[in-house]
């Protein structure tokens, strides 16, 4: 059973809205879109990697203002520090694939990089953030962390930010203004 398999798994047994069924889920697909970028050409590649994008950018900005503070009180500030600048590592190779575009011959490379490094941050989260959310928190708590996290979802930008990674105060700042210019961006993209 390959290790995106077992994730689903363990995530389909927790009540829908979960926070840790939703970070599963999202790692899951992560990973799916990950191989799929690393074994595509062409115009499903570029979807697939503007897939993956939308999906980090969104992903990644939710766990910073919502599950990494919660975590850093059970887990410690070490661990939460440690996650902040992994995650605003991995914006940084992001939005530079992103500007390199898949057609360069750098792009594959530095994805190799970047998609161990992710799978690395995911394997992490679940191994110690989100198994002691799952020990410390109940159901109601996960549930209503689920929800701020989807709603943080929602409204987080769909482009890597490097400036505003890994830091609260800095996402909180420039996302309002981060979400728009980058939704207004894939809308032009799309016509």
């Amino acid at each position: 059973m390959s290790h995106a398999t077992e994730v689903l798994k363990k995530a389909s047994e927790l009540p829908e809205g979960d926070v840790v069924r939703i970070l599963l889920q999202q790692h899951a697909g992560i990973r799916q879109l990950c191989a799929t970028v690393g074994h595509s050409e062409g115009a499903a590649k570029r979807q697939a990697f503007d897939d993956l994008r939308v999906l980090l950018a969104v992903h990644e900005t939710a766990e910073e203002l919502v599950v990494h503070p919660v975590a850093a009180v059970h887990c410690g500030e070490g661990l939460t520090k440690a996650l902040n600048a992994d995650e605003k590592e991995a914006t940084e190779m992001l939005a530079r694939l992103e500007e390199l575009g898949i057609e360069n011959p750098e792009f594959d490379e530095l994805f190799e990089i970047f998609r161990i490094a992710v799978e690395q941050h995911a394997e992490e989260e679940e191994r110690v953030e989100l198994a002691t959310l799952l020990e410390v928190l109940d159901d109601t708590e996960r549930h209503t962390m689920g929800k701020r996290l989807s709603a943080a979802e929602l409204v987080a930008p769909t482009h890597p930010h490097p400036g505003a990674a890994g830091s609260v105060p800095k996402q909180l700042a420039t996302m309002p203004f981060h979400s728009i210019v980058d939704r207004v961006r894939d809308a032009m993209s799309r016509s």
